[in-house]
């Protein structure tokens, strides 16, 4: 463990000065794109501006005689565009794969004053993160680099999960984890086949009745504990949570109902893997105009945060008007870039 001193300090001469803050930026939806195939690197220019991330993936969904095509489809996309607000990621492959090494120092040296993010694969403990770390410092130092490159890690593993505390602590590099289902699912030994979402016979059921009546099963989420457990570490260390993949890219209202679960467990986005989910994200990770005006009104009641106020019949006191904040700076990151949601709160 570094000590506080030396926590902010570059890892390599001539390595740009890690961030003491995150930079605000809407994060609604990571957008995956596989870059190895052209006629998807063709839709990129269009993609940005109705995305919040963009991201080359070089990992899963690449088949193993593709990945340097993959790797060098990235630059090719990443020098071809401005991204302007929209931020550029990257899903590098997991650290120990042959690949790696090179998707790290190839697109660090020859685009690396472009890529806002890395995004880590199966991060097992804070010790990925101080290599990537490390690593990333030297190459932003070779090639000139001026803005760090920060890290994001993929809980998918059940020992990433029992150490999530000390990867979101582990480097000022950390911009934010995304929860990982369906490698987690395998790691846990879970039970089931699906990316994501909920499962039928993951379920409590009924008191049972005296006269033998069926007793209903209510479906429940598989993901609450690991979600709750990572968005707790991510805010206490001052970084983002996100959710994952949704992997059934047919049912749109179970694609909603997951993300907006997270969405209200404190999640700030989730990735979209097919074109019909960016909708549905940014929907989701929007706050609703109502809960926006409702918002605003603590706010005026309570310009300095304190006291207690009656408001529709409902007490509100510093506690709401903390949550009551959180909403409406959100709105305001969203108002920024929607102008239709920026008239719907009044903004």
């Amino acid at each position: 463990m570094k000590t506080p001193r030396a926590f902010y300090q570059p890892l390599a001469i001539g390595a740009p000065t890690p961030l003491r803050e995150l930079p605000v930026q809407l994060e609604r939806m990571i957008h995956f794109v596989p870059p190895h195939v052209e006629k998807m690197r063709a839709k990129v220019p269009d993609l940005i501006s109705k995305v919040d991330v963009v991201l080359g993936n070089l990992e899963d969904a690449i088949p193993a005689d593709q990945k340097t095509e993959a790797r060098r489809g990235f630059i090719q996309m990443a020098r071809d565009n401005d991204f302007g607000t929209t931020g550029l990621w990257t899903r590098i492959n997991c650290l120990n794969s042959p690949w790696v090494l090179d998707d790290l120092t190839e697109i660090v040296t020859e685009v690396g004053d472009k890529l806002d993010v890395v995004m880590l694969p199966k991060v097992e403990g804070p010790w990925d993160i101080h290599y990537i770390d490390q690593l990333l410092a030297q190459l932003e130092a070779k090639a000139g680099v001026t803005k760090p490159i920060l890290v994001h890690a993929i809980l998918e593993t059940a020992e990433g999960v029992k150490n999530v505390e000390a990867i979101a602590t582990a480097s000022p590099r950390m911009h934010g984890m995304s929860l990982g289902p369906a490698d987690l699912a395998a790691s846990r030994g879970m039970k089931t086949t699906r990316v994501g979402g909920g499962h039928p016979d993951y379920t409590v059921i009924s008191d049972a009745t005296g006269d033998g009546a069926a007793r209903t099963a209510f479906q429940q989420d598989l993901w609450h504990y690991t979600v709750a457990k990572m968005v707790d570490a991510c805010m206490a260390a001052g970084i983002k949570a996100f959710y994952g993949p949704f992997g059934d890219f047919s049912d749109a209202a179970a694609c909603e109902a997951q993300f907006r679960n997270a969405f209200l467990m404190g999640c700030v986005g989730a990735w979209s893997l097919h074109p019909s989910q960016i909708d549905i994200a940014k929907r989701v990770f929007s706050p609703e105009p109502s809960e926006v005006v409702f918002a605003k009104k603590i706010l005026d009641a309570m310009p300095d945060g304190t006291g207690a106020v009656m408001i529709d019949g409902k007490m509100q006191d510093d506690a709401t008007w903390k949550q009551a904040k959180v909403i409406v700076d959100l709105a305001h990151l969203v108002a920024a870039k929607d102008p239709d949601l920026a008239a719907a709160y009044g903004l």
